[in-house]
């Protein structure tokens, strides 16, 4: 079988998230994708099922080290890059990608990589501030009270946690017994922090993302939560408009800098999530 590895939402390699794409050439069973993804140990690991179906999309499925997911953001724009280079040679400017969550077009101009994300939902709001802050060894002063901490999910869902500093996104440390309490007793999803960056010139958050997984890992670049995200600054009005554009500054913190693009609106309920950025090319082989 042919891999690749690519960076995504990064502007030059070993920044972004690193992805593996495997192109089987042979019958392959799901617990042997999960095997590869668990001895490759990325984040994610997507595997390219079909050719171009009569959907025009092509069958793909994703796997963290434990489980399959039905829709994660860097592989799917990782995961187009791999199918326009290596399989269309860039003929298309879209690529359409049939995963669990249903048919997810990647579009592309230039350099850029655009994923369109399913409609939201917005599930509970969680009033303890206090057994949220304790999760990532905060305070609840360190917590914007202006707007709500609300899980929303465009295929995998986000608890969405508003900060009122750089310097509290900053000091995040995840808690594993109080996370594994939270998941337990509250929701199971990740957790997304996030801060406006005062600092720079045009709109611009920076995001930290705490996976629910076991050993509850930091993501450097989280495609499905930055669309939540996008969801939930238009509903709760953060930038105090129906349109928003900004940039997502992530993964600092992990020495993995990673630039996301945000162009999101919402018009007569109907939301419209556009998530990109740069894809970069990093190695390719044969899998035994």
């Amino acid at each position: 079988m042919q891999f690749f590895i690519v960076d995504v939402f990064a502007n030059a390699k070993y920044q972004g998230n690193p992805l593996a794409v495997v192109i089987p050439d042979r019958p392959i069973e799901t617990i042997e994708m999960q095997q590869i993804a668990n001895e490759i140990h990325f984040s994610e690991t997507t595997f390219i099922m079909s050719g171009k179906k009569e959907n025009g999309g092509y069958d793909v499925r994703i796997f963290s080290p434990e489980v399959e997911l039905p829709f994660a953001g860097h592989p799917t724009l990782g995961t187009a890059f791999v199918i326009s280079k290596m399989i269309e040679n860039g003929t298309s400017p879209t690529v359409w990608l049939n995963l669990k969550v249903g048919q997810i077009p990647v579009t592309v101009s230039e350099d850029e990589w655009t994923m369109h994300q399913n409609q939201p939902t917005f599930d509970r709001i969680i009033e303890n501030t206090h057994q949220v802050a304790e999760m990532v060894n905060l305070h609840a002063s360190d917590i914007d009270d202006r707007f709500p901490i609300q899980v929303t999910s465009t295929g995998l869902p986000s608890l969405i946690v508003p900060l009122k500093s750089l310097s509290a996104l900053q000091k995040c440390q995840v808690d594993h017994h109080q996370f594994q309490v939270f998941m337990e007793h509250q929701i199971k999803a990740n957790v997304l922090l996030f801060t406006r960056d005062e600092s720079a010139s045009t709109p611009q958050l920076r995001v930290r993302v705490f996976v629910d997984e076991t050993g509850f890992f930091e993501d450097p670049a989280t495609g499905s939560a930055n669309g939540n995200l996008a969801a939930y600054v238009l509903k709760h009005r953060y930038f105090r408009s129906n349109h928003v554009q900004y940039k997502v500054l992530q993964g600092v913190e992990m020495g993995r800098p990673s630039l996301l693009n945000v162009d999101a609106s919402i018009q007569e309920g109907l939301y419209q999530l556009l998530i990109g950025g740069k894809v970069c090319f990093v190695a390719k082989g044969d899998w035994e």
